[in-house]
């Protein structure tokens, strides 16, 4: 199984922790360079010191905050002057938790630019070098809520079903040129984001962090909540060359939770 990524470029957003920084890790044992993207450059200072690296790969970094979409392609602009990407890690926190129908419509927007306006950029931004070389990886991290919606969790369920469908979209468009667009639905996973939700919890319902958690884990037919690196594992498969017949799905990481096909 061909799962080499050296000579290739993998730029991944939301990488000063959690996910994105355990993907940048793996992509970067693979044999890539990798080029890391988030708003805090001391938290990316950090990461880069951290990511194994030998002769043939170079890692790099860009502070970009998604709320502000012209920043970003600005960053890009100057960027992609002196470099290609091969694969794009598509990844953005999530918007805050609450009802559909308690939100303000400008979270909706504010969401909708952070998620799929930037993407947007991105993909724009690189595709035409993936079209010349005949390889591209586009790897959106989204949620299993747009296999089934999540309670307390409107405007977020809204949005990540918006990117699901423009990375379908994309899939069938860009898929002659031989990039492929894929989408990885996390489950439960320990991160920051985790963190805020069941401390969310622990606040409206009276339980505990552990009651709360173990709540959780009796949900998930794996009986654990996953790492950063369970979802890192199978971003970097779909990035390899070995996934090359892949193409256009949603592919839960959630412990079998997910109670759809």
């Amino acid at each position: 199984m061909d799962l080499d990524l050296t000579g290739k470029r993998a730029l991944i957003c939301g990488s000063s922790q959690g996910i994105g920084k355990a993907a940048a890790m793996q992509l970067a044992l693979m044999g890539a360079s990798v080029t890391l993207v988030a708003r805090n450059g001391e938290k990316l200072k950090e990461v880069i010191d951290h990511i194994p690296a030998d002769d043939t790969e170079s890692h790099h970094y860009l502070v970009a905050d998604f709320a502000h979409p012209d920043q970003l392609k600005a960053a890009l602009d100057v960027y992609l002057k002196d470099h290609t990407i091969d694969i794009l890690v598509n990844n953005t926190g999530g918007p805050p938790g609450g009802q559909a129908i308690d939100a303000d419509p400008d979270e909706f927007i504010q969401a909708f630019n952070s998620h799929l306006i930037c993407n947007q950029i991105l993909v724009q931004a690189i595709t035409p070098a993936m079209k010349k070389e005949g390889f591209g990886r586009i790897i959106n991290i989204i949620s299993t809520s747009v296999k089934t919606p999540l309670a307390g969790l409107g405007v977020s369920n809204t949005i990540r079903g918006a990117v699901a469908s423009w990375a379908k979209t994309l899939s069938l468009e860009l898929g002659p040129y031989g990039i492929t667009v894929n989408n990885v639905l996390p489950g439960f996973t320990m991160t920051a984001r985790l963190e805020s939700l069941i401390n969310s919890r622990v606040e409206k319902g009276g339980l505990s962090y552990e009651e709360v958690k173990q709540q959780m884990i009796e949900g998930i037919p794996a009986r654990r909540i996953g790492a950063a690196e369970d979802i890192a594992a199978a971003i970097a498969f779909l990035a390899s060359p070995a996934a090359g017949y892949i193409n256009g799905i949603n592919l839960p990481v959630d412990g079998g939770k997910t109670p759809t096909l």
